[in-house]
């Protein structure tokens, strides 16, 4: 029983995968011109479907603006009654149907053509009414649908998906929407934390300074206080830095170590955060060279705080 359900899914999701990948091999000219009647908008992205096809609309409005392409849903039936009063000529529209026959939306594709709104149909008929109303048509036809009687909308649905989700890309590539972008639109949450926090935020006051010309002895008993990171200062700039985990290796090199000046064993070219990088990044700095504790310096390389790897995790920076 539980192999027959196992390959039923498998079935559903190769048909799905094959169907976006047919798509991909097909896709042509028409895409770039998609993206370009969208990138041309003055005004927002009107996205507009019946039934399964309206939830995947609404999806794809969602992507488009929280990517910075401004988006919205409208119900194709309630354009008619009041809700064509969101759009403006400013606009262009994205229209989902898998026929391109669908009644409901006529109403709405008349109203788009009086205003000159031009219209990009995502349908699995580019002769259809939608197809020959729209300026750009973009294939989203499937072979099979995954529902065994080949009526449900399921593997239609995914490639209109996935086609969104390709226009939306797209524009935001073509845009130069940058991560900073995405953390202004998505403030809240763990994906808002780990975007818009700065190292400035998780940094701790500057401990452990010490000079080039203090000796080990020193400070092996700053590293005990300032939790294994020493850091050799001159005139406010970094100059080198000392770990505990330095001090095993300087053990096994010198054996009178402790009388030697921090500066003669120091690392003198430490990594260094900015006060204004990324927590994220910082982070993964920090995992990849295998370190716990990094001096933050700010635009005149400054020292002016120090990071640590825990405290960085703690405050959902990884």
């Amino acid at each position: 029983m539980s192999g027959d359900l196992i390959a039923n899914g498998r079935r559903t999701l190769t048909l799905e995968a094959d169907a976006i990948a047919r798509i991909a091999r097909q896709l042509d000219d028409s895409f770039a011109r998609a993206v370009e009647v969208l990138r041309k908008v003055e005004g927002r992205v009107i996205v507009s479907g019946v039934g399964k096809s309206g939830l995947i609309a609404r999806k794809i409005a969602a992507t488009f603006t929280s990517t910075g392409t401004p988006a919205v849903y409208l119900h194709p039936i309630d354009s008619l009654h009041g809700d064509l009063g969101v759009v403006s000529s400013r606009d262009a529209a994205v229209l989902l149907s898998k026929s391109g026959e669908s009644e409901e939306l006529f109403g709405l594709v008349s109203s788009l053509g009086r205003m000159r709104v031009p219209i990009v149909a995502l349908t699995g008929n580019a002769r259809s009414s939608l197809g020959r109303a729209a300026q750009v048509v973009l294939d989203a036809s499937v072979e099979e649908e995954a529902c065994p009687l080949d009526l449900a909308p399921t593997t239609s649905t995914t490639v209109a998906l996935a086609l969104g989700d390709a226009l939306a890309v797209a524009l935001l590539e073509l845009r130069g929407f940058s991560r900073e972008d995405f953390a202004a639109l998505h403030p809240g949450g763990t994906l808002g934390r780990k975007l818009l926090l700065r190292v400035r935020d998780v940094m701790v006051p500057i401990a452990g300074v010490v000079r080039a010309d203090t000796t080990m002895r020193e400070v092996v008993m700053v590293l005990a206080h300032a939790r294994g990171l020493a850091t050799v200062v001159e005139n406010d700039r970094v100059s080198g830095v000392i770990t505990a985990g330095d001090l095993s290796r300087i053990a096994e090199r010198w054996d009178h170590f402790l009388e030697l000046p921090a500066g003669e064993l120091m690392t003198k070219t430490p990594r260094t955060a900015n006060v204004n990088d990324l927590a994220s990044t910082v982070t993964g700095q920090m995992e990849r060279v295998g370190i716990v504790a990094m001096p933050v310096v700010d635009e005149g390389a400054r020292l002016v705080g120090i990071v640590h790897l825990h405290d960085l995790m703690r405050a959902g920076a990884l």
